[in-house]
């Protein structure tokens, strides 16, 4: 058995007593550009590694536990988990499950992953959420979903991992004119910037969709993947640097 002891593992209070983590960069075997525990399967890391580095991320959070994940394609489309391949994975951005032998989870570089738990229900979900998602509901489809598993929306927390933060993340106006015509009120998400140009917070954005999903309990952990390289990979980031490729962390939950 490999040394898993300096995988980092950040937690939510909202997640308390849940088998749950985010993870970054830290305590992966992946070299490069793509160094640390990188989890994508669809990148040009070494499989070997990438396989490794989701077994020692799984294993963090309950040992035993099988791993799964879906082809995410930026859509507001969750599924219930079921035990499939990592060759065979669902088009899909979110999951939920209530089987206590599965881990759900989602990728992100920069794009908003959230865990969700109704405790009481013994159901879980995860979602990706990037702007396509997040604005074409992809927080609701989770909630949803699991609520036909038993759970209940007024008792299911969520936490927000690591993401873009506000001050990373320059949009355009068309995109600032998309989000306001979808909703007026979403002007409050951006601060103008450079002619042309505004910053977007995507994890407040996306911490408003699940209040209107009808969430109580919602944590945001506040941390910037583009700003903090030592801990985290980021698709923006490795762009703005001209990178041929970019590592991406994983958010696990179970039951």
């Amino acid at each position: 058995m490999t040394d898993e002891s300096t995988v980092e593992t950040i937690t939510a209070d909202a997640l308390a007593g849940v088998p749950h983590g985010f993870f970054g960069r830290r305590g992966g075997v992946s070299t490069g550009i793509y160094a640390g525990l990188n989890v994508g399967l669809g990148s040009d890391d070494d499989h070997a590694a990438v396989v490794e580095n989701r077994r020692r991320a799984a294993h963090k959070v309950k040992p035993g536990a099988t791993l799964v994940t879906v082809h995410q394609v930026h859509s507001a489309l969750a599924i219930v988990a079921a035990p499939v391949a990592d060759d065979a994975r669902e088009r899909a951005d979110a999951l939920v499950t209530d089987r206590p032998d599965l881990l759900i989870g989602v990728l992100a570089a920069d794009c908003v992953p959230v865990l969700f738990a109704d405790p009481q229900a013994g159901v879980v979900g995860a979602a990706h959420a990037g702007w396509k998602g997040a604005i074409g509901g992809v927080v609701a489809a989770t909630v949803a979903a699991m609520e036909t598993l038993g759970a209940r929306r007024e008792r299911i927390a969520a936490a927000i991992g690591p993401c873009i933060a506000r001050a990373s993340y320059e949009v355009d106006d068309a995109f600032l004119a998309r989000f306001c015509e979808d909703d007026p009120e979403n002007e409050r998400f951006f601060l103008d910037g450079r002619a042309g140009h505004h910053q977007f917070d995507i994890e407040a954005y996306v911490v408003s969709r699940c209040a209107t999903a009808g969430l109580r309990r919602i944590e945001a952990l506040g941390l910037d993947t583009y700003a903090d390289e030592q801990r985290f990979f980021s698709y923006r980031r490795a762009t703005h640097r001209g990178e041929p490729g970019y590592g991406r962390q994983i958010a696990i939950i179970g039951v």
